[in-house]
C-alpha cells in the first residue's frame, strides 16, 4: 500500500528536465492554390462533436485516388483500409513563439498622454551579437543562444516561478471556486495507456529508435561535404504524372495483372535546376500587391473581407503544390535568410507553429514493413528529398546519401516496381505510418482507451472535500461503494484493484454512480478542499497504466499539501504591476513531472465564481501535457448558459481523439537550429518533447535561429514526427514536413513575413514576460517588436525615405495586430479583469492553435441584418452566407443594422436601436425593439428565409472549433454591451490609444 511523499513513480527518470515554454500552434491541411496532389483534408471524426472547414482555408476537394492494398505494403487512404478518398485540405494558422527579453523599453504613451518625446527607440539591436556594442536590454532579443538546439531546461525540482527564464512554459491551466452547495470537486481517472507494470518507463529508448536531432557521428553528417548544400541543385521535378486519379492498373485488379517490369527501369526524372527554385521574386509576381509598400497613415483601412490567407512561399509550384498545409506546420518567414546576421536585421522573429495532431478529413496512412529514414540524422522519407538514382536518395536535412530498401521500389499505388519517388511517403508532406513493433517499446497488458466503448477502457471516481472519498465498482456489487480517507496527510489507495474498473464489464455500476453523485452531497457543510492529497491518491491510483485525470474544482484548495490561499488584490486589477501571475507553490509542477513520468495526463476544469489560483493550478496541467477548461461564475442553476458550455465542451472532450504515451521531436535542415519550446509538455531530452496525451485542439512552437551560413543552400526542411499509442493500442508515428527557400536579401525576408504566425509568435513571447519580468515590460516589448522592425525596413530597404509610416505589404496589419494584443484580456491594462480570467487568456495564447488565438486577439466583425445568399457557401446541402469582415471600430456599426462579433469563445450580437422591423421579427422572434429580453442567448429557431441564414452562418462558425462559443444578444442598455465595445480594438479607451494614435506613435519612434 501506498504512503504519502513516496509517489509510486519515484518521479521522474533520472536525466529528464523540465522546460518552461508553453504551446501554441494551429492546424490543418491546405493546398496553395489549386493542387494537383492529395494531401489531406481538415476533419473531425464523427463522434468528435464539431465538424467543418475552417474559414480560411481553401476548400480545393480533389478527385480522389484510392488503391487496394497489398499484403505487406502501402495501406494509402486512412486507417479504414483500402478505398479511401483523399481531399486537398482547407488553409489555417499555425503559431510560433519567439522568446522574451526583459529590460526597460520605450513605453506607449496613453491616450491622454500628449509626451511626443517618448522614451527614444533603443538603437535597434534586437539580436546579441548584432553590432559590437551590446545593446542595452530593451527589447525582445529574439534570443538566439550560440549553444545551437539546446534548450534551457528546469530540473525537476525547480521552483516553479518563471522569472528570469524566458523560455518557459506558460501555460497555465484553469481552476475555479464555486458556492457552498457546490464545493465538492470531483477527480475521473481514465486509464489510457500501456501498463508498465508500475515501473519508471524508460524513455532512453526512444532516442534510440525514434533517434536525435544531429546526433549521429560527425563524420557521417558530413559524408559528403561537396555536396552537403546544394539540396536544391539535384531536387527532382516531382512527376505531374501522379495526379489524384485512379491508378492505371486499376483499383479491382487481381493480383495475377500488377504489372512488374523485368528488371529495373531507366530513372526518368529530370532535376529542376536552381534557376527553377530560385527565380528570385518572381512566385510574387502572381500577387503584384505584395510588391507595395505602403504608407499606413494613408491607408489604414488595410483589413481584408475575407479571412486573412497566410503568405504562399516562393517556390517552384511542383514544390509547393507537396508543401505542408499551414494549418499544420507553419513558419513565421517563408522566406529563411541565409544568416542570422540578415535575420539580426531584419528584426522579426523566426520560428515555427506546429498543430501536429489536428484532426484531419483524409489522412494516408502506410502500413510497411521498412519505415525509410536517413542513416544519418533519421529524418522521415519525404517529398523534398533527392532521388539520385532509383536505388539512392539524399536526406534534405543533413544531405546524407541514403541506400532505398528494396521493399520501397514497388509502389503499391501504380503497382509499379521501379518508381520510389512515386510512393505515397515522398507525395504527400503529411503521413501517418503504422509502427513496426521495434516502436513499440511501451510494453504492459492494459492499453486503454477513453473512447467510448472500447472494451479496454477502464474508468475510477474520486470525489473530495475535507476527505478523500473513493467509489468501489467491483463487479458483482448491487451498487456502488464509497471508501472514505480521512487522514489527508498520509493519503492511502483502499482496495486499489476495485477502484479502476473495466468500464465495460461494470458500466451498470458507473451509470449508478453518475446518478446518485449530484444528490449525495447537496445537504452538506462542508467548505474545505483538500485538491492536493486527492491528485496524490488518483496518480497513486493511475501510475500503474497511465492515462487521463480530469480534475474538476470548483475553488482554492483549503487542505492538506497544495493548500493556497487568496492572493488577487481586486485594487490591482487594472494594473500592469504587482499581479500574481507566477504559481505561489512548486507542488502542483512536481506532481505533474511525477504524472509525466508515468504517462498520466492531467486536464484541469475550473469550475468558479472565485479567486482559485489559476497560475498555481494551471502547472499540473501545464507540465503534464494536459488541457484547462475554465468557467467564471459557473452555477448549475443560475448560470445556464455556462452549464451549455461545459456540456458541450465536456462532449467534445470525452470523444475527440487522443493519443498516449506521445513523444515528438521536430528536425530541420543543417544550419538551422531550434533553441525554445512552447507548449503543454515536459522536455526529456534537448529536444524530445513528451507528451502523456496528445489532443487534436493543442498547438506547439519553437523558435529557431541561422546557426550556420546557408549561403550554398537554396530549400530548407522542417519535420516534425509525433510518435503514439492509438485508442486502439496501435503504435503511430504522425509526420510533417515544410519545405521553404533560402534568400539573400532583407528585402525579400520582409516580402515572405507571414503577420499572423509573427504575432502568434509575439503574444507567446509577451506571455513568458508577463512571468518572468512584469506586464508592463511585455506590453513595452511588444511595441517595440513593431518598431524595431519597420525602422529595420525603412532604414535598410527603402531607398528613398518618404513621410509617413512606410510597411511592406506582408506586414501592413502588423500595427494593427499588436495593437490588438496590447487590448486583449491577457496583456490589457486599466479594466477590471479577474486574475484568473488574465491567466486563463495566457493560458489559450499558450496553447491554441494560431487560427483561433488570432480570433481571440483580432475578433471578427460581419453585419447580419441584410445576408443573402450572393457569394454563400455550399456545405453538404447547407447554405453558409459569407458577410464581409468589417472593421473593429463603432464607425462600422450603424443603430439600423444588427452585427455579429466572433470573438473566437463567445458571439456577440449587437441589434441597434433601429434595427428594422423585420429582422427583429423575422431572426429573434419580437415585435419591437423593446421586446428583446435580456439576458438573450439563443435566436428562435423560425420558418424564415432570414431567421435560416443567420442560423447557418453561426451553425458554421461553431462548428469550426473545438470549444463551444456562448451567443450573447445585446442591446443598447445591456451590460454586456461595455464589453462588445471593447472589441473595437481600433477605437480609443481610457487607458489604450486608438489605431490611429498608435500609427502615429510608431512612426514617431520608427522614423527618428
Amino acid at each position: 500500500m501506498s504512503h504519502p511523499g513516496v509517489p509510486v513513480s519515484g518521479g521522474p527518470p533520472t536525466g529528464l528536465q523540465a522546460q518552461n515554454g508553453a504551446p501554441s500552434a494551429s492546424g490543418s491541411p491546405y493546398a496553395n492554390g489549386p493542387v494537383q496532389n492529395a494531401l489531406m483534408s481538415s476533419h473531425m471524426s464523427v463522434s468528435q462533436g464539431y465538424n467543418s472547414q475552417l474559414p480560411g482555408s481553401y476548400p480545393h476537394l480533389i478527385p480522389a485516388k484510392t488503391s487496394s492494398p497489398l499484403c505487406g505494403q502501402s495501406n494509402y487512404g486512412g486507417s479504414q483500409g483500402s478505398g479511401q478518398t483523399f481531399n486537398r485540405p482547407p488553409v489555417a494558422l499555425n503559431p510560433v513563439t519567439p522568446s522574451l527579453h526583459s529590460g526597460p523599453v520605450p513605453r506607449m504613451p496613453l491616450p491622454n498622454s500628449q509626451n511626443p518625446a517618448a522614451a527614444p527607440m533603443p538603437s535597434g539591436n534586437f539580436l546579441p551579437g548584432a553590432n559590437p556594442p551590446p545593446p542595452p536590454p530593451s527589447n525582445w532579443q529574439y534570443n538566439y543562444p550560440s549553444t545551437g538546439s539546446q534548450t534551457n531546461h528546469c530540473p525537476p525540482g525547480a521552483q516553479p516561478t518563471v522569472s528570469g527564464n524566458t523560455n518557459l512554459t506558460t501555460n497555465h491551466p484553469y481552476v475555479s471556486s464555486g458556492d457552498s452547495s457546490h464545493q465538492n470537486s470531483f477527480i475521473k481517472s481514465g486509464i489510457t495507456s500501456n501498463a508498465n507494470n508500475g515501473s519508471m518507463v524508460v524513455h532512453s529508448n526512444y532516442d534510440e529508435i525514434e533517434g536525435g536531432g544531429f546526433l549521429a557521428t560527425s563524420q557521417l553528417t558530413n559524408k559528403n561535404p561537396k555536396m552537403s548544400r546544394s539540396v536544391g541543385y539535384a531536387y527532382p521535378s516531382l512527376p505531374p504524372g501522379y495526379q489524384n486519379t485512379t491508378p492505371p492498373s486499376g483499383t479491382g485488379m487481381p493480383p495475377s495483372s500488377l504489372n512488374y517490369p523485368s528488371g529495373p527501369q531507366a530513372f526518368t526524372q529530370t532535376p529542376l535546376g536552381a534557376n527553377h527554385l530560385t527565380a528570385s521574386m518572381s512566385g510574387l509576381s502572381l500577387h503584384p500587391e505584395g510588391l507595395r509598400v505602403i504608407n499606413l497613415l494613408q491607408e489604414r483601412n488595410m483589413l481584408p473581407s475575407t479571412p486573412l490567407k497566410p503568405p504562399v512561399p516562393n517556390l517552384h509550384e511542383d514544390i509547393q503544390k507537396l508543401n505542408c498545409n499551414p494549418e499544420l506546420f507553419r513558419c513565421t518567414l517563408t522566406s529563411i535568410p541565409q544568416t542570422q546576421a540578415l535575420l539580426n536585421k531584419a528584426k522579426l522573429p523566426l520560428g515555427l507553429l506546429l498543430h501536429p495532431f489536428k484532426d484531419l478529413v483524409q489522412l494516408p496512412v502506410v502500413t510497411s514493413n521498412t519505415i525509410v529514414r536517413c542513416r544519418s540524422c533519421r529524418t522521415y522519407i519525404n517529398p523534398f528529398v533527392s532521388f539520385l538514382d532509383q536505388r539512392r536518395w539524399k536526406c534534405n536535412l543533413c544531405y546524407r546519401v541514403n541506400d532505398v530498401p528494396e521493399e520501397f521500389m514497388y509502389n503499391p499505388l501504380t503497382r509499379v516496381y521501379g518508381e520510389p519517388h512515386r510512393r505515397p511517403e515522398v507525395q504527400n508532406a503529411t503521413i501517418e505510418f503504422m509502427a513496426p513493433s521495434e516502436y513499440m517499446f511501451l510494453t504492459g497488458e492494459y492499453m486503454l482507451s477513453w473512447l467510448p466503448g472500447n472494451t479496454r477502457t477502464k474508468i475510477g471516481f474520486i470525489t473530495f472535500d475535507s476527505t478523500i472519498h473513493f467509489y468501489s465498482l467491483q463487479e458483482g456489487l448491487s451498487q456502488p461503494q464509497m471508501l472514505i480517507v480521512s487522514d489527508i496527510e498520509d493519503v492511502f489507495v483502499p482496495m486499489p484493484e476495485n477502484l479502476l474498473v473495466n468500464l465495460n464489464e461494470s458500466k451498470e455500476l458507473v451509470q449508478d454512480l453518475l446518478k446518485t453523485l449530484p444528490q449525495m452531497f447537496t445537504k452538506t457543510l462542508e467548505t474545505q478542499s483538500a485538491l492536493g492529497p486527492a491528485l496524490q491518491a488518483a496518480f497513486k491510483l493511475m501510475s500503474p497504466t497511465g492515462g487521463r485525470m480530469s480534475v474538476f474544482q470548483t475553488q482554492l484548495p483549503t487542505l492538506g499539501v497544495g493548500a493556497l490561499k487568496p492572493r488577487e488584490e481586486p485594487s490591482q486589477r487594472s494594473s500592469a504591476k504587482e499581479i500574481h501571475l507566477t504559481p505561489s507553490t512548486d507542488f502542483y509542477k512536481k506532481l505533474a513531472l511525477d504524472c509525466s513520468g508515468q504517462q498520466v495526463a492531467v486536464d484541469l476544469f475550473l469550475l468558479s465564481g472565485q479567486y482559485s489560483d489559476l497560475a498555481s493550478l494551471g502547472c499540473i496541467s501545464r507540465y503534464s501535457a494536459g488541457s484547462v477548461y475554465y468557467y467564471p461564475s459557473y452555477h448549475h442553476q443560475h448560470n445556464p448558459v455556462q452549464v451549455q458550455k461545459l456540456q458541450k465542451e465536456l462532449q467534445r472532450y470525452l470523444t475527440r481523439k487522443i493519443g498516449f504515451e506521445a513523444v515528438m521531436r521536430i528536425r530541420c535542415t543543417k544550419g538551422l537550429s531550434i533553441h525554445t519550446f512552447h507548449g503543454n509538455f515536459f522536455v526529456r531530452s534537448t529536444d524530445l518533447l513528451s507528451l502523456p496525451n496528445v489532443n487534436p485542439d493543442a498547438g506547439y512552437a519553437v523558435q529557431m535561429s541561422v546557426e550556420e551560413s546557408l549561403t550554398d543552400t537554396q530549400l530548407v526542411s522542417f519535420q516534425s514526427a509525433l510518435l503514439y499509442t492509438s485508442s486502439k493500442g496501435e503504435r503511430r508515428i504522425r509526420v510533417h514536413t515544410l519545405c521553404l527557400p533560402v534568400v539573400a536579401t532583407l528585402n525579400e525576408v520582409f516580402l515572405g513575413a507571414d503577420v499572423q504566425a509573427i504575432s502568434g509568435l509575439l503574444a507567446n513571447m509577451a506571455v513568458d514576460r508577463s512571468v518572468s519580468a512584469s506586464l508592463s515590460d511585455a506590453r513595452d516589448a511588444l511595441v517595440n517588436a513593431v518598431i524595431d522592425s519597420l525602422a529595420a525596413y525603412r532604414s535598410l530597404v527603402l531607398s528613398n525615405q518618404q513621410p509617413g509610416l512606410m510597411v511592406p505589404f506582408s506586414l501592413r496589419l502588423f500595427p494593427l495586430f499588436v495593437l490588438a494584443l496590447l487590448k486583449q484580456k491577457s496583456f490589457q491594462t486599466g479594466t477590471n479583469a479577474r486574475l484568473d480570467e488574465r491567466i486563463f487568456a495566457m493560458c489559450q495564447v499558450k496553447n491554441q492553435p494560431l487560427v483561433h488565438l488570432m480570433l481571440t486577439t483580432h475578433p471578427n466583425l460581419y453585419r447580419v441584418d441584410n445576408l443573402s445568399d450572393e457569394g454563400a457557401l455550399n456545405i453538404n446541402d447547407r447554405t453558409i452566407p459569407q458577410p464581409p469582415i468589417l472593421q473593429l471600430s463603432v464607425e462600422k456599426l450603424s443603430r439600423d443594422g444588427a452585427f455579429l462579433l466572433d470573438a473566437g469563445s463567445v458571439f456577440m450580437l449587437w441589434i441597434g436601436k433601429n434595427c428594422a422591423q423585420n429582422f427583429l421579427c423575422q431572426v429573434l422572434g419580437v415585435q419591437n425593439y423593446a421586446s428583446i429580453p435580456q439576458p438573450m442567448t439563443d435566436l428562435p429557431e423560425l420558418d424564415t428565409p432570414e431567421s435560416a441564414r443567420t442560423i447557418a452562418f453561426i451553425s458554421w462558425l461553431r462548428e469550426q472549433r473545438p470549444f463551444f462559443p456562448v451567443l450573447y444578444v445585446i442591446r443598447d442598455e445591456s451590460p454586456m454591451k461595455a464589453s462588445f465595445l471593447q472589441n473595437m480594438v481600433e477605437d480609443r479607451t481610457e487607458s489604450a490609444l486608438s489605431y490611429y494614435e498608435f500609427l502615429l506613435h510608431i512612426q514617431q519612434q520608427v522614423n527618428k
